[in-house]
């Protein structure tokens, strides 16, 4: 298991239109790769359409040695190597209140909690992005360009749509 060693890190991976079916194929394998970071989880879970029940993409706060492992855990991710969700945000995060999700009461049954991000002014902590090492699954989602690396595909940029 990954110990948080102080640098969290926010993952936003967003599902693909129509991937449910398949999402839920992987669940096994997704609670296999998160459970190796349990010990360095902030939070996480998924994002819910209106509905409350239909998953439209995953949250996870983890704490990470440094952005490269963050970069792996985004894109080792089951989910993602198997082409679940359409893109990833990643940023570095602050829990200025120094607890986990587990330290608050409730749950599904405490009462509706929502999550409101806002993205800073500072300087993002990586302005470059990297050209190697983060291989994408054999069929590239939507916008990502790839770039040949030993064979294997791997994640240039992102292509706004």
């Amino acid at each position: 298991m990954v110990k948080n060693v102080g640098v969290d890190f926010f993952c936003y991976h967003r599902d693909r239109p129509g991937s449910v079916t398949l999402r839920e194929e992987l669940l096994e394998e997704h609670w296999s790769y998160m459970d190796r970071y349990a010990t360095a989880m902030v939070a996480r879970g998924p994002t819910l359409a209106g509905d409350g029940d239909t998953p439209t993409g995953s949250v996870h706060i983890v704490g990470l040695p440094d952005s490269a492992a963050a970069r792996a855990f985004a894109f080792d991710e089951p989910n993602y190597q198997a082409g679940v969700y359409r893109d990833v945000l990643l940023r570095r995060w602050r829990n200025l209140l120094g607890r986990t999700m587990w330290d608050f009461p409730g749950g599904r049954a405490g009462g509706n909690r929502y999550l409101v991000l806002g993205l800073g002014a500072g300087q993002a902590a990586d302005l470059a992005v990297p050209r190697t090492g983060l291989c994408c699954p054999t069929t590239a989602p939507p916008g990502w360009v790839p770039q040949c690396c030993s064979g294997r595909r791997t994640q240039t940029r992102h292509v706004p749509s």
